[in-house]
């Protein structure tokens, strides 16, 4: 984004007309003269005092919102981000449409966007020097009619279609927004608990930018925003459909379980709310049934988060904190110490209890190139500890930068990973591998 140097210009156009012709002074013996011309510099300096204090204020005003300016770039590509995880990306969703002041009308949208990626853990990736292709395309639509909201997104990939997102709601005059549909689950850092193209281990554990169908409730008070959530069940009624965006407790094999009945609150306070550097303070809480189809029986399960999000001039540091725990009603001879997940076509085995930690960090570079809008870079880690004794831990780390031009919005990620799903042979579960994998990912998407 080009800036211009306002203040100089404000500045000199304000000096301008109270420049001072340079005068002989009269003999020095000429008293009068020489203290009438004392007295009228110091009316003029006088006059100029005022200009002085608005410059100054123009200046902090300016300061003020040039960092507002790099906040929102930030958050718009949070809201462009997409994903795919084991293939080749991560992920994005309806924009922060509830804060949002939107007139009547629907308003479409949609992004196309290609993927490479190379790894170190696969033979056929190395052996080809990395692999590429289409990675989605997607239709969307947003906006309201009256006080009537709308939000739906609609995602093919090259595997599957599915549904991201799709609500309708309503905007009370003073009791905040209403959502009907297959809506965000509020829970820890929102919109996403990363920055990067793949995201952090709380996606892959349905602890992050999760969908479920049901009803919210979002209700901002100044500084305190409150969310409060039920969900019927998972996006799709179907508990072995594997094609979903979201990862769910699913019946796979003999782990025949599924989510129902779920319920969420999710509360934070900003401190800073209106000025360049705010803080964010929150604590969500999630309670839920697990009802298994062999045994006819419910199980539950819950998660609790605690979380940090600092937005200060150029710099967003993310931390958190979660725990959560399954107890299904497995038949005899399923295990209970791991629960199924399923999603993007393919499942996998979590532990059934673990604590969950995030701790990222970004900088918008200043930037004063022409046809450059954007350079956001960051690194965002994430790991499980898992309680069950030989379960190793789970790790992800990722060091990359996202480039904006225009419509265009490019990821260059340089992912790490310790025992984690979908490099080499690692599981959030147990058995999984030591040592490190290392996959170098480059989404370029265009986005309207």
């Amino acid at each position: 984004m080009r800036r211009l140097p306002l203040l100089p210009v404000v500045a000199g156009l304000l000096a301008a007309p109270f420049s001072v012709p340079a005068e002989e002074p009269g003999p020095v013996t000429d008293v009068a003269a020489l203290a009438e011309e004392l007295e009228r510099l110091k009316q003029k300096l006088a006059e100029l005092e005022p200009l002085q204090r608005r410059v100054e204020q123009l200046e902090t005003e300016l300061d003020a919102a040039r960092a507002r300016q790099e906040e929102l770039a930030l958050a718009d590509a949070d809201a462009k981000r997409d994903r795919v995880p084991g293939t080749s990306e991560p992920a994005a969703d309806e924009a922060a449409f509830a804060a949002a002041e939107i007139e009547d009308g629907i308003t479409l949208g949609g992004a196309l966007r290609f993927n490479f990626y190379s790894n170190d853990f696969d033979e056929t990736v190395e052996s080809k020097r990395g692999d590429g292709g289409l990675d989605l395309f997607r239709l969307g639509a947003d906006g309201r009619i009256d006080d009537f909201l709308l939000s739906a997104e609609y995602r093919f990939y090259s595997f599957m279609d599915v549904l991201h997102h799709g609500w309708i709601g309503y905007e009370f005059d003073t009791l905040g927004q209403f959502e009907l549909g297959v809506t965000r689950v509020p829970f820890g850092l929102l919109p996403y608990a990363s920055h990067n193209f793949w995201f952090g281990t709380p996606y892959y554990l349905g602890l992050s930018d999760d969908y479920d169908f049901g009803a919210k409730w979002v209700y901002d008070a100044g500084p305190w925003q409150w969310q409060a959530a039920f969900f019927k069940n998972a996006e799709f009624g179907s508990p072995a459909n594997l094609d979903r965006y979201s990862y769910d407790v699913v019946a796979v094999g003999d782990t025949r379980n599924e989510e129902s009945n779920q319920l969420n609150f999710r509360g934070s306070y900003t401190l800073g709310a209106d000025s360049s550097c705010s803080h964010e303070i929150g604590l969500s809480g999630q309670f839920g049934e697990i009802y298994n189809a062999d045994t006819n029986r419910n199980g539950d399960h819950w998660a609790a988060a605690a979380h940090l999000d600092t937005r200060c001039g150029r710099w967003n540091v993310q931390l958190q904190a979660a725990r959560y725990d399954y107890a299904p009603e497995n038949p005899p001879g399923v295990p209970d110490n791991v629960i199924r997940l399923g999603g993007f076509g393919t499942s996998y085995d979590v532990a059934a209890e673990a604590s969950v930690l995030v701790a990222n960090v970004a900088y918008n570079l200043p930037l004063s190139w022409e046809y450059i809008d954007q350079v956001t870079c960051y690194n965002d880690y994430s790991r499980v500890l898992k309680d069950e004794d030989g379960f190793d831990d789970s790790q992800l780390n990722t060091t990359g930068c996202l480039l904006g031009v225009g419509p265009l919005y490019v990821y260059f990620d340089l992912i790490h990973a310790e025992n984690m799903v979908f490099f080499g042979d690692g599981s959030l579960a147990g058995n999984g591998e030591d040592g490190w994998k290392r996959r170098f990912n480059v989404n370029v998407g265009y986005y309207w």
